[in-house]
C-alpha cells in the first residue's frame, strides 16, 4: 500500500473535522427543511468555538460508516465467490430485478456491524436465494427480517431444535449452555418470551401427531387432578417437545447452510475456480 493511501486513512486535523462537522450539519439543514433553523444555529455556534467532543463524535461516526461499507463489500464478495455464474440459470437469477430487489432491501435495512454470525446468516441467505428455489422471494424477505429482528439467543434455540427430533424447553435451555434459573427470575421471563417469539413467528411449534393427509391430530385432554391447586407450566418444562415448522426448516436451509466456495483469491490477486 502506498504512503498516500495510508495517509488518507488518518483522522483529519481538528480544524478539518470542525469544517466537516459544520458541513454535515448544514447539509442536514438543507435536507430537512423544518429543522434547518436549528441546524444553522448549531453550525454557527461551532464556527465560533470548536467543540472537541463533537469533533470526536463525527470522527467515530464517519469511521463507523466506512467500517459498515467494508463489511457489506466483504459480504458481497463472499456471496459471488460461492455462486457458479457459468450456470445460466444462476446467472439469470443474479441479474434479475427480483433478486436485485432482495439485495437492495438487505443492505438498506441490515445493520452490518451487529455481529459476525448475523453477517454470515445474511451472506448464506443471499447466496442460497441465488442458487435455490426452495422458498419464494416473499419468504426470503421474511428470513432477512428475522435475521434483523431476532437475537443471537433466538438462533441458538433454533439450532438446538433443528439438531433434535423433538426437544423440551428444559433440554433447549441446558443445550445452549444456560444454568438453572428460578421460575420467577428475569432469565425465565426472557426465555418464555423468546420461545413465544419463535412459536408465533412460525419457526418452531410443539410436536403434534399428524394423519395421512398431514392434518394435526388433537391431543387427548388431560384429566384435572382433584384436590389442591396446581402450579403453572414451567418455563423450563420437560414434557412438551418442540420441533421446527416447515418454514423453520426452510430458514435453516437458507440462513444456516453455507455454500462451498467456488472461487478463491490468492496473494497475487488472481482467482482460482474450485472444482
Amino acid at each position: 500500500m502506498s504512503e498516500d493511501s495510508s495517509e488518507n486513512k488518518t483522522p483529519p486535523e481538528s480544524s478539518n473535522v470542525s469544517k466537516l462537522s459544520r458541513g454535515a450539519i448544514q447539509a442536514l439543514g438543507g435536507a430537512i427543511p423544518f429543522a434547518g433553523g436549528v441546524f444553522a444555529a448549531i453550525s454557527g455556534a461551532w464556527s465560533e468555538k470548536e467543540q472537541e467532543g463533537v469533533n470526536k463524535f463525527f470522527e467515530h461516526w464517519i469511521q463507523g460508516i466506512e467500517d459498515e461499507l467494508k463489511e457489506k463489500e466483504t459480504t458481497l464478495i463472499e456471496i459471488m465467490a460461492r455462486l457458479d455464474l457459468h450456470n445460466e440459470e444462476i446467472s439469470n437469477r443474479v441479474e434479475s430485478r427480483e433478486y436485485q430487489s432482495i439485495v437492495r432491501k438487505t443492505f438498506r435495512e441490515w445493520s452490518a456491524a451487529e455481529s459476525e454470525s448475523k453477517r454470515t446468516y445474511i451472506r448464506n441467505v443471499l447466496a442460497n436465494a441465488a442458487s435455490s428455489k426452495l422458498a419464494t422471494d416473499d419468504v426470503i424477505r421474511l428470513f432477512i427480517d428475522w435475521i434483523e429482528t431476532y437475537s443471537e439467543m433466538h438462533f441458538q434455540v433454533i439450532a438446538e431444535v433443528y439438531n433434535s427430533s423433538g426437544i423440551s424447553r428444559g433440554q433447549i435451555w441446558r443445550g445452549i449452555g444456560k444454568e438453572e434459573a428460578r421460575e420467577d427470575s428475569a432469565d425465565a421471563d426472557v426465555y418464555k418470551l423468546l420461545i413465544r417469539d419463535l412459536s408465533t413467528g412460525g419457526i418452531i411449534r410443539q410436536h403434534r401427531e399428524v394423519d395421512y393427509y398431514g392434518n394435526f391430530i388433537a391431543k387427548p385432554k388431560k384429566k384435572r387432578s382433584s384436590g389442591g391447586g396446581s402450579s403453572m407450566k414451567s418455563a423450563f418444562d420437560e414434557e412438551e417437545l418442540y420441533v421446527l415448522t416447515e418454514l423453520g426448516q426452510q430458514f435453516i436451509h437458507y440462513a444456516m447452510t453455507d455454500l462451498p466456495i467456488r472461487i478463491e483469491f490468492n496473494e497475487e490477486g488472481t482467482s482460482e475456480v474450485q472444482p
